[in-house]
Formats: structure tokens, sequence, C-alpha cells
């Protein structure tokens, strides 16, 4: 499997939102306008998170410097592409799989069944299901893209190059030597991420201000959901079986069962079996309060 990743730069980053752009137009995601379709929101950051008609989006952090200025830091929000992700682990239907070409998280949207597993199971709270008949929606990496040798589409419109696209090596040596020049130029905070998190992710992030600026986790962890559903997913090839049989089992136990007739005597406040006339239970209740009611 051939190990690349999407390397985002924040210093670079001019927030122009070019790559939100580019991932719509190539997935023909619609973009709403009414600040109630979740369009405008009246911020800079538009839309406020992720949702069915938006897989990747720039978030702002204002910060303010200390001559009292006012700092953007700029983040990329979208799927991480996890080394190991949870989601596919998760996934009973074989929708969310990591691509052998690029490692990338890919989606076969038409295999979902929309359990949502996989969003219990994102440390980063990236799946989403939308429509009538909920199914997963998030970035998919671009992998038909780059299955023809080209980078995924919001790679390519970045003007300002905070995004780069190769060899995951390469893309954490490129970070790297980032972070040591912002150091220099006295951004502290400066850090690199998705190296090591979750065993690694294939979208590494330039942070320059600091994880926390950049609404990234410190020790992102995988909902222990993962482990247990992790158990389940061997059974699903003989649920439908398992479950065919458990049918089958309570029709023939149910042959020649009668359901008793009951009957609820509202003097009494008994419940009885109208064919042997065993009252069943009874229950206390206050008859005031109930006529009163």
């Amino acid at each position: 499997m051939t190990d690349s990743a999407i390397l985002y730069d924040s210093s670079r980053c001019s927030a122009c939102k070019g790559c939100q752009s580019a991932c719509k137009c190539w997935n023909g995601l619609p973009s709403p306008l009414g600040k109630e379709a979740g369009g405008c929101t009246g911020s800079y950051q538009s839309p406020l998170e992720l949702n069915g008609d938006t897989r990747l989006l720039i978030s702002f952090n204002e910060k303010r410097n200390e001559k009292g200025g006012i700092e953007w830091a700029f983040a990329r929000r979208s799927c991480m592409h996890c080394v190991n992700p949870a989601c596919a682990a998760v996934c009973p239907s074989g929708t969310l799989h990591v691509d052998e070409a690029s490692g990338m998280v890919a989606v076969s949207d038409e295999k979902c069944i929309g359990c949502q597993y996989c969003a219990s199971a994102c440390p980063f709270g990236v799946p989403h299901h939308y429509g009538p008949e909920p199914t997963v929606n998030k970035c998919t990496g671009c992998v038909d893209r780059i299955e023809q040798g080209r980078v995924p589409a919001c790679v390519k419109t970045c003007q300002p190059g905070a995004l780069n696209f190769g060899d995951r090596a390469e893309m954490l040596a490129i970070a790297h030597e980032r972070v040591a020049l912002l150091k220099s130029k006295g951004f502290d905070k400066a850090v690199v991420y998705g190296e090591d998190e979750l065993d690694g992710l294939h979208v590494v992030s330039v942070a320059k201000y600091g994880l926390d600026a950049a609404g990234l986790p410190e020790n992102p962890q995988v909902n222990d959901i993962v482990d247990w559903l992790g158990i389940m997913k061997p059974l699903t090839g003989i649920g439908a079986g398992a479950i065919l049989a458990g049918l089958g089992l309570s029709f023939l136990t149910g042959v020649g069962y009668k359901r008793h007739t009951l009957h609820y005597d509202e003097v009494a406040h008994d419940v009885v079996d109208m064919d042997t006339g065993e009252v069943l239970q009874h229950i206390d209740v206050d008859i005031d309060v109930e006529r009163k009611a």
C-alpha cells in the first residue's frame, strides 16, 4: 500500500476557502445561501460545522496578540484519514474502507446501512449521516483523482501553497522543517500534528499557534465502542443466518401456544386471566386520586 498524505500548513493558509469550493465542485455538493439552510452564518467561518453539503471547511479562531491586535488562527476541518481508522474497523457493511492505493479512508456510500457506528467511533467527530434514509457523508480523500495520478481537489486549488500531497514521510519532513522555522521566528507553540496521534494520520498539520487554536485534540482516543464492535463485526457474516434461525425457533416453540385473554378490573384493580379467573397481578392505586385525575 502506498503511504501518502495531505499536508495542511496553517502558517501559509490565507483562509480563501478555495479548497472548500473545489471540494464542492469535484463532488457535486451544493452551497446553501440561506442562514436557515446552514449556509450564511454571520461568521467568517461558514458553515459552522461539517454537514451533508460540506465535507471540508476552514475554521476561524481569533487570537489576540501581545500588542492588542487580532491574529487569525486558521485550521482545516475534515476527515483526518487515520492510518488505522476506527470508523472502518466498526463499519459492518464495508462502506468505509482503507484505499490500498493511497491509504485514504474511502467511502462506498451505496453500501451504507445507516447504523452510524462510524460516527460513534471517530475521535474527531467527522462522519455524519444525512438524508431521509441517512447515509454516511465525509471526505473521501479524492481517491478517484489519486487513482488517475492527480492530487486531491482541495490541494490542486490551493494558491498560497498551504496544502500539499505526496509520500507521507516526505510530508512529515516538510512539516517538521516548517515548524522549526516558525519556532525560530517566535511561534513557540507551533507543532506538527498527525505523525503519531492514533498510530498516525494521513492528514498532517502544521499548527502555527498550537493545538488549542487549531481545535485539535492533544491526545485523541478511540471510543470504547470500537473494541466491542470489533468483536461483533466478525459475526455479521453469519448474522442473517442467525436471525433466520432464531425466527424459525421462535415459530416452532410458539406452535400450539395460546395467548390468554387478560382483563383489568377497574374496581379491584386486578389483572385477571379471563380463561381461568386467576388474579395475575394487583395494582395499588389510590382510587380517590385516580377519580380526581
